[in-house]
């Protein structure tokens, strides 16, 4: 479907649930109509769908002649709030319907509306969404809520808002045994994205600290095969913290942008002779690569096998493998 068409449909779904709010005594709110909508919906470019479904929703809304539409049933004057509400331009609403949802996100769209709560721009939504994502993300399908988690985990770094508490909210919900293992099916079926980078993001936790040797010989895409080889050689995950300013001349204000990176020490203990034996036969020169990389690292310590593995390396049909081979017969032979 076109983005323009997408976007129609949308919209049409979104006047259509304005239009189902009735007042008075009998209140019914039919979302399947949104539901539908937005479960085929990219998550990528999410901030333009919430701008543009929160402008809709409140024009309809404002049409409406129901002066009792914000009212949940079944108390005494209580607010009627449905999941748009999480992107109403009111933070009380905002605040109030996190503390109301009780059910699972409808589908990976919603999921996102409430995890992107943790950069809202008032501190007591931001509270409100802290306690509630984990509930929420229990009673949802762990498929949604890691397809809303990848997009939240490529973009946290350049949220302005969120705070060390609010990361770690995201982080004992990648922790659920029903999340954990959906993201390693992702990690290992992927055949695009960025899933090298999710890796390292999803180092942060120990989650998958038991299926790295399942990914690093499963995973589909050989930067993550790499990169899974790389955490078990080297007993750590290494990931992207943020990003600082740092001087380098003051007097004339120069400088340049920096990565910050942070590493968690690996609790697994694996013979690298049989992790580079293993690697040594990848598929792919990009862990080949590595393999012959952290040969070279343990020349000291591998015996006559090493030479044999230097030997091997140096006969590989990629350039930049054999080139770390012949490398390691050099350093054999001084």
């Amino acid at each position: 479907m076109q983005s323009q068409d997408m976007q129609e449909v949308i919209l049409s779904a979104v006047r259509d649930f304005a239009k189902s709010i009735a007042a008075g005594d009998r209140i019914y709110a039919d979302m399947s109509s949104v539901i539908d909508a937005t479960s085929s919906l990219p998550l990528a470019h999410f901030d333009h769908w919430e701008r543009l479904i929160r402008d809709e929703f409140s024009r309809a809304l404002n049409r409406t002649d129901q002066t009792q539409r914000w009212f949940w049933k079944g108390a005494e004057n209580p607010l009627l709030l449905t999941w748009l509400d999480l992107i109403s331009w009111d933070g009380y609403k905002r605040e109030k319907t996190l503390r109301s949802i009780s059910g699972p996100a409808p589908n990976a769209f919603f999921f996102s509306l409430a995890i992107r709560r943790l950069n809202d721009w008032v501190p007591r939504v931001r509270e409100a969404a802290r306690e509630a994502l984990p509930k929420i993300a229990e009673a949802t399908g762990p498929t949604s809520v890691v397809e809303s988690l990848c997009v939240a985990l490529s973009n946290w770094n350049s949220w302005g808002r969120i705070e060390d508490a609010d990361r770690q909210v995201i982080l004992k919900i990648i922790s659920l045994a029903g999340v954990a293992k959906a993201f390693k099916q992702k990690l290992i079926a992927s055949t695009a994205g960025p899933m090298s980078s999710l890796l390292s993001q999803l180092g942060r936790t120990p989650a998958l600290d038991g299926s790295l040797e399942e990914i690093a010989e499963s995973a589909i895409q050989p930067s993550v095969r790499a990169k899974a080889y790389r955490c078990l050689f080297e007993g750590r995950m290494v990931w992207l913290k943020g990003r600082e300013w740092v001087w380098t001349d003051i007097r004339y204000c120069e400088g340049r942008v920096q990565a910050v990176v942070a590493e968690r020490k690996l609790d697994l203990s694996v013979p690298s002779f049989a992790l580079i034996k293993k690697t040594a036969k990848d598929r792919s020169p990009i862990v080949r690569r590595v393999s012959a990389e952290f040969l070279i690292r343990n020349l000291g310590t591998l015996g006559e096998e090493a030479r044999e593995l230097a030997e091997y390396f140096a006969a590989d049909k990629s350039s930049s493998v054999a080139e770390r081979g012949e490398f390691a017969l050099r350093q054999l032979g001084q």
